[in-house]
């Protein structure tokens, strides 16, 4: 699953992807939590903001949660009663059918708060289990682990990225996120800048990233052979030219034969040409094992 798009800020504001947003649960007239940090002077990013509809200081109480569920009624309220009524808040949460199984999956974001540690709420639902308690009857098993959102504030020596402010909450309207408010006056005048969304899905955050001035993104679209190698023979000669890829996503077109890959780099350091690249790349792929073919090559707009 693709979990990123590209866009630009208009005036003062992001656009929320609608596909991400969806997934994260960033919903219009919800209040979107925010910080912001500041990228060292190595790479092309400047500034990103983490964007959450959870307050900071619940980070560190959230928990996924994976309940396998028998694929009949009720089984999804009795989850739901066996975490409830153990203090458990669920928060987002996403449910789906086994393949070719009879369980139903239900992925959740918790916040434990007060209930205890997780090793405790495992404890509790083994001793259910093993002595054929119905309450947990249509339940099969449980997974859990930290969310560990938390991790993107860790900003210890060493690390690439400084936080700079936490904002307060801001309020989603017409898919948008107005950033003036709260670092307006960081960011300064940054209409028109390109910005990268990506959503964590394992954690339910988005972030937005702002690149350098001197960033120069570029989108390649190229069609190569769906085979052992074809990949990295084609990002070995991007990487020959200093170009600095910032995104990929493959997908096979026709199996064994053709896969896409779509790449969005940073031109800053290349000395080529829009046009010397193309002729060159093209060229390049023409002595590669395979049908390598350049479909598209232009600025990111």
């Amino acid at each position: 699953m693709k979990n990123w798009e590209f866009g630009k800020v208009t005036g003062s504001e992001i656009a929320i992807d609608e596909r991400l947003s969806d997934m994260m649960g960033i919903v219009e007239g919800g209040c979107v939590y925010s910080t912001l940090f500041e990228y060292n002077d190595d790479g092309p990013k400047k500034y990103e903001i983490i964007l959450s509809m959870y307050p900071q200081e619940n980070y560190r109480t959230l928990t996924n949660i994976t309940l396998y569920m028998k694929d009949v009624p009720g089984a999804s309220a009795q989850a739901a009663h066996f975490l409830g009524d153990r203090g458990i808040n669920i928060l987002n949460s996403i449910s789906l059918d086994g393949i070719s199984d009879t369980i139903i999956i239900w992925k959740v974001l918790a916040d434990l708060s007060f209930a205890g540690e997780m090793d405790i709420l495992m404890e509790r639902f083994t001793a259910l289990k093993e002595s054929d308690d119905p309450s947990v009857s249509l339940i099969d098993h449980i997974e859990m682990k930290p969310a560990d959102i938390g991790r993107v504030f860790r900003t210890d020596a060493g690390k690439s990225k400084t936080e700079l402010r936490r904002g307060a909450p801001v309020t989603l309207k017409d898919g948008k996120y107005d950033m003036s408010k709260e670092y307006g006056d960081i960011l300064g005048n940054i209409d028109g800048k390109n910005i990268l969304l990506v959503a964590d899905i394992g954690s339910w955050i988005m972030s937005a990233t702002f690149f350098k001035d001197t960033t120069s993104l570029r989108k390649i679209d190229v069609e190569i052979p769906d085979c052992p190698g074809s990949i990295a023979q084609a990002l070995e000669w991007i990487a020959s030219k200093n170009i600095n890829l910032i995104s990929v996503f493959s997908k096979v077109k026709i199996c064994y034969q053709t896969m896409s890959l779509e790449l969005v780099a940073d031109f800053a350091n290349c000395t080529l040409t829009e046009e010397q690249f193309g002729k060159e790349m093209g060229e390049a792929f023409e002595k590669l094992n395979g049908i390598f073919t350049v479909k598209r090559f232009e600025e990111l707009k």
